[in-house]
């Protein structure tokens, strides 16, 4: 029954299931797993930025030292 109601979710909604934890008991193995809601488009643009913005640093950072260890 609840298994059922959960696939009615997934598909009828959009959301999706994801694993939260994972053990065993007794020679089976049990998952845990929530309900989530992907990421608006403007989420993603956003995340997007960030990541170009931390790999520009990060060159930039990268060719500072290049440069510093040169000059020594």
């Amino acid at each position: 029954m609840e298994i059922d109601k959960i696939l009615r979710k997934v598909g009828d909604s959009g959301l999706t299931l994801v694993p939260l934890q994972l053990y065993f008991s007794d020679g089976w193995a049990k998952v845990e797993l929530g309900l989530a809601r992907g990421k608006r488009s403007y989420d993603k643009r956003q995340d997007l930025a960030e990541r170009d913005a931390k790999r520009e640093i990060a060159r930039e950072f990268g060719r500072h030292l290049k440069g510093a260890s040169r000059s020594r």
